[in-house]
């Protein structure tokens, strides 16, 4: 019995190994990418008067002209920015992690689009602007460390915990791969609540191809407790927007209810507290889903689809 349990495992094993996904996986393995992050948050910190044209020099983007040499130093030296500097260290320490992640992500990029060159990749520190957590130009990508530490993180203290709880590691490279997105994403139009739905679907998409190896959690910035909701309560959802006419409305408001981040999503009923926020983006991932399940197509090529095209050819079904 114990040898034919073995059996049965090792050809489960191999069928696995052989399915498509798989070997694209592996072909997308070989691709090599040049990576070096650059601790520039460490050479800041470490820096000092007699030192800092020196660094000036080496990264003349990171400061601005406005400012004289006395304000950088006074920032070095600033109480905020040295606890700031602490938690960094304590919670990135090497990077080695974040990097093999960014890595991955670098050679699914340059996989699906030929003409990807590997950018610098900087890490700093930006007083916790969660805001701009990630910058990515062409050339430069700009991680700001402190934005994240960890949601139970003490300096996270006055941050609404919707926001806190992706500001943490794991989320820098979705959040990577989300800038990315949007530098290629074409969509003529963002009117109406099915805009922004597609839009959005077509953000976590990207991430799904670039991001294999991450969870959906990850993917959308949700608990595991969220994404559980947003899955048990799919039909719910669609008919709430469809017998409510939502998603070809274009009132503003919507997209505050169900895109934008939030505590929760606003239905306007009682179990809104219960709700994650952005359901309206886990739909349109649905939908894109959806499409690209039952239409052919490459992934910029479903990236420059209408909103309508998509929806319309996508023959979404919501779980039951």
């Amino acid at each position: 019995m114990y040898k034919l349990l073995c059996i049965v495992v090792v050809i489960s094993s191999l069928i696995l190994s052989c399915k498509p996904d798989n070997k694209l996986e592996q072909e997308i393995a070989k691709v090599e990418v040049n990576l070096t992050i650059e601790r520039f948050d460490r050479l800041f910190a470490a820096t000092n008067a007699s030192n800092l044209p020196e660094l000036k020099r080496d990264y003349p983007f990171m400061f601005s002209e406005r400012y004289h040499d006395s304000v950088w130093i006074a920032k070095i030296n600033d109480t905020l920015q040295l606890e700031l500097n602490a938690q960094v260290a304590k919670v990135h320490g090497d990077l080695i992690e974040t990097q093999q992640e960014i890595y991955n992500l670098f050679q699914h990029l340059k996989f699906y689009f030929k003409e990807f060159r590997e950018p610098r990749v900087i890490t700093f520190v930006q007083d916790v602007d969660y805001r701009n957590k990630t910058i990515v130009t062409d050339s430069i990508v700009l991680v700001a460390l402190d934005t994240y530490l960890g949601a139970n993180n003490e300096l996270y203290i006055r941050v609404y915990d919707y926001i806190k709880q992706n500001l943490k590691p794991s989320q820098i490279a979705p959040d990577l791969a989300e800038q990315y997105a949007k530098q290629r994403i074409f969509q003529s139009r963002r009117k109406s609540l099915l805009d922004e739905m597609i839009y959005s679907g077509k953000l976590l998409y990207f991430k799904e191809i670039m991001l294999p190896q991450i969870s959906d959690e990850e993917k959308i910035g949700y608990s595991k407790a969220d994404l559980e909701w947003a899955q048990l309560n799919e039909s719910n959802i669609w008919s709430h927007f469809v017998e409510n006419e939502l998603l070809f409305s274009t009132d503003p408001k919507l997209t505050a209810r169900f895109i934008n981040p939030a505590p929760f999503s606003k239905f306007n009923l009682d179990l809104d507290a219960d709700s994650p926020g952005r359901l309206g983006q886990y739909m349109g991932w649905q939908i894109v889903r959806a499409y690209v399940k039952n239409n052919k197509g490459s992934i910029q090529d479903i990236l420059n689809l209408d909103a309508e095209e998509i929806f319309n050819n996508s023959r979404f079904k919501p779980q039951k």
